[in-house]
């Protein structure tokens, strides 16, 4: 059964936020929509402008699901695996580049950084040049998954925040946490508030894919899983405040 916290969650002062491509959407839709982007930068926004304690050290990860989802293309398009992959990787730099104008829009400088090079329009991902826009308050936008094909965002989000020295991966999605069971198709579903990977792994509550979830348990990081709609989330989760599902090992 689900158990709760004995303690808070610790505030954390160097962070991976995990963002889906589908966030940069509405419901149902593709593209990017200016509401939904503007409304992520906010947050990101107040986050940064409001952690209590020494000064948020902030990567994000982007994903690229609402602009091309590589693996549906290669299974229903008759395209290699690896080309189709190389064009998702191409969508997360469009919604890498549109996070960087949103976030400059509220005040927040930040830089892309992308595993593929397009020196056109992105940095490089080099992680002292990483470290070093950290140090200096800057976001760095994470773009280009892994820069190799057969590799989730997902799976880049852990590789960048154990290379990082990230306290904790956050992993914006539509449900506040790990339940049981779909709590969309199962009322008697509940949710966890603690979590440790190898229950995660063993049933198959989908966290996120395993080489992802292996990773952050062989390197004892964190992971909250959260509700990125509710409104000042992502400063609460910074914060230590009971967000979400927290799975550790």
């Amino acid at each position: 059964m689900p158990t709760g916290f004995s303690t808070p969650h610790p505030r954390y002062r160097r962070v991976l936020l995990k963002l889906s491509g589908e966030s940069f959407a509405r419901e149902g839709a593709f593209g990017i929509q200016p509401d939904e982007l503007a409304g992520i930068a906010g947050e990101i926004c107040a986050a940064i402008s409001t952690t209590v304690g020494e000064e948020l050290q902030l990567a994000v990860v982007v994903g690229g699901g609402n602009i091309i989802r590589g693996a549906r293309l290669a299974e229903v398009g008759k395209f290699d695996q690896s080309t189709a992959d190389y064009m998702g990787m191409l969508g997360t730099v469009i919604n890498g580049l549109a996070l960087k104008e949103a976030l400059h829009a509220v005040g927040v400088e930040s830089r892309v950084m992308s595993a593929i090079h397009v020196p056109s329009v992105a940095e490089s991902f080099i992680r002292a040049r990483a470290l070093r826009h950290l140090e200096k308050g800057r976001v760095i936008i994470l773009v280009a998954g892994t820069g190799n094909p057969f590799f989730t965002t997902d799976t880049c989000a852990s590789l960048r925040a154990i290379e990082l020295g990230a306290e904790v991966l956050l992993k914006a999605t539509k449900v506040d946490g790990v339940y049981t069971a779909d709590p969309r198709k199962d009322p008697k579903a509940t949710r966890f508030e603690t979590l440790q990977f190898s229950r995660a792994i063993e049933q198959k509550f989908g966290v996120m894919d395993l080489t992802a979830m292996t990773m952050c348990m062989e390197h004892a990081l964190p992971v909250v899983v959260f509700d990125y709609k509710t409104k000042g989330n992502i400063r609460r989760v910074i914060n230590g405040e009971r967000v979400g599902t927290l799975v550790t090992a």
